[in-house]
């Protein structure tokens, strides 16, 4: 056989020299605030003063039987003075009669007009028969 090849040794770069590491100084010591909650935003509110208004409407329709009507005043004060009226089922006519301010709150006065008197109560005929003779055979 022959002789076994030879291979030259490999060569490696030298390592390379780096310069020392910079020495930093310490990092400060943690600490926070101290939390404190913002304050809620609350804006106080606007209030304006009270705005005079005067209404009135009415529906009569004779189709349904809906007939009712309203009306209402308030002047710059506060003051609201109204009423509103409607028929009941019965035929009776409802009236609501009303005031309202800062001083005395709200008030009403209802009045009820007409309407069919209550049936009088008269008592049902019993539902039963009496009872069948009994059953006698003869002999």
């Amino acid at each position: 056989y022959p002789a076994a090849p030879a291979y030259p040794a490999p060569a490696y770069p030298a390592a390379p020299a780096y310069p020392a590491a910079p020495a930093y100084p310490a990092a400060p010591a943690y600490k926070p605030a101290p939390y404190s909650a913002p304050k809620p935003y609350a804006p106080e509110p606007a209030y304006s003063a009270p705005s005079p208004y005067n209404f009135d409407y009415s529906v009569h329709d004779t189709y349904t039987g809906d007939i009712k009507s309203q009306n209402e005043y308030a002047d710059a004060n506060g003051y609201v003075k109204g009423s509103y009226s409607l028929v009941e089922p019965d035929g009776s006519k409802r009236t609501v009669e009303y005031t309202a301010d800062d001083y005395n709150g709200f008030n009403a006065e209802v009045k009820k007009e007409g309407g069919y008197p209550a049936p009088a109560y008269s008592a049902p005929a019993p539902a039963y028969k009496p009872a069948p003779a009994p059953y006698k055979p003869a002999y």
